[in-house]
Parts: structure tokens; C-alpha cells; sequence
């Protein structure tokens, strides 16, 4: 069942939003030249490695970093400020349910070399697919905002966000239902409207 409303509502998403997408794109190319969409690693169900669809928010002429930003990130470009703080970048993510890496609600994916400092209790959350949105999406926010400038932000998140980050969805995981789900799908999709309209 959960797997068919993944199919119907990431199919609905993209097709509503295919406009949008096409211009979003559009204004990343223009700001940053270059492929709009980005493919990043992540891991995903019982340990597996997928490329994670993203539209582009840093731009190409920036030495490489970790997968993990920080404020002031200067590989952020000025349209990926506003595609991060509205969430439009994640809008791709639709393909990967689609494809079955990912489901609408669900612990969200890390790149290896961070799921590589889990412990062995924290890589319970990979028994699960990783989801587009969360309850940890919900409560924390813009996560980048959260890291200090100034440190390293891989070591930061790991030191101090990580933890928590993991227990929550741990947590929500044992108590989850399609009800609550639903749920965080609504809030998900309010708190980007807001954000879209500058509320």
C-alpha cells in the first residue's frame, strides 16, 4: 500500500510541478552555467548506494567540500540560497520514488561518509527507505543555519547534530503510522508554501 501512494502522489508532484521545475532550472543555469540537476550519493535501504536527485544550489567553479554546508557556504549560489530556504531544490526527489530508492516519508539519506560514523544501533534507520521529508525536516529546519561559521561543518554535524538527529527518527520510526505520515506531508508541504510566500 505505502508503496503504491509513493507511486501516485510522486507522479502527481512531478507532473503539477513540471512547470516550475522547468523554470527553477532555467534560473539555476542562468546564475551558475552548467547541468541544473545534481546526483549526489547517498545510502539508502539496508545499506544500499543511490544517486539522490537535487537541483543544483552550489555553483561549479568552487573547490570541492564535504557533503555537509555550513553558513556562508561560498559554494552556494545566490539561487541555490533561495531554492535551500524554500526547499525546491528537494522537488527532483519525486523521480526517486519513483524508482524506489525513496519514500515520502522517512529518515533522510546521508552521503557514505557520514552514514560511515554511524554506530551499530544508529544504522537501525537503515532497516527503512529514506524519505523526501521527515518529522526531524519539520522540526529542525534549515540545518545549515544550525552550523556555526567557521567550523568545519562535516565535524560539527557529526559532533553535535547527528546524535539527536538519528534518535528522533529512531523514535518516530517505533511509532509511525499512515495517519502520521499524512500528517507530515501536510506540515511539509505548509511550511514551503510559507516559505515560498515569504510568511
Amino acid at each position: 500500500m505505502r508503496r503504491a501512494v509513493d507511486i501516485v502522489v510522486a507522479a502527481i508532484a512531478l507532473a503539477v510541478s513540471s512547470p516550475l521545475l522547468l523554470v527553477t532550472a532555467l534560473a539555476v543555469v542562468i546564475d551558475s552555467p552548467g547541468n541544473p540537476f545534481f546526483r549526489g550519493w547517498r545510502v539508502g535501504k539496508g545499506g544500499r548506494d543511490f544517486r539522490m536527485w537535487k537541483l543544483r544550489t552550489m555553483t561549479n567553479r568552487v573547490g570541492k567540500g564535504g557533503p555537509i554546508t555550513g553558513q556562508d557556504d561560498p559554494r552556494v549560489t545566490r539561487v541555490g540560497r533561495l531554492l535551500r530556504k524554500t526547499k525546491l531544490d528537494e522537488l527532483p526527489q519525486f523521480l526517486n520514488v519513483l524508482a524506489g530508492d525513496m519514500t515520502l516519508v522517512g529518515p533522510r539519506p546521508e552521503a557514505p561518509e557520514i552514514v560511515a560514523r554511524y554506530t551499530a544501533e544508529q544504522r537501525a534507520v537503515l532497516a527503512v527507505q529514506p524519505g523526501v521529508t521527515g518529522r526531524m525536516q519539520i522540526e529542525a529546519g534549515e540545518e545549515s543555519e544550525s552550523i556555526p561559521a567557521g567550523v568545519d561543518p562535516q565535524e560539527y554535524y557529526v559532533e553535535h547534530l547527528m546524535e539527536r538527529k538519528l534518535r528522533r527518527d529512531l523514535d518516530y520510526l517505533n511509532v509511525r503510522t499512515p495517519l502520521s505520515d499524512a500528517r507530515i506531508v501536510f506540515e511539509t508541504a505548509t511550511l514551503v508554501w510559507r516559505a515560498f510566500a515569504g510568511k
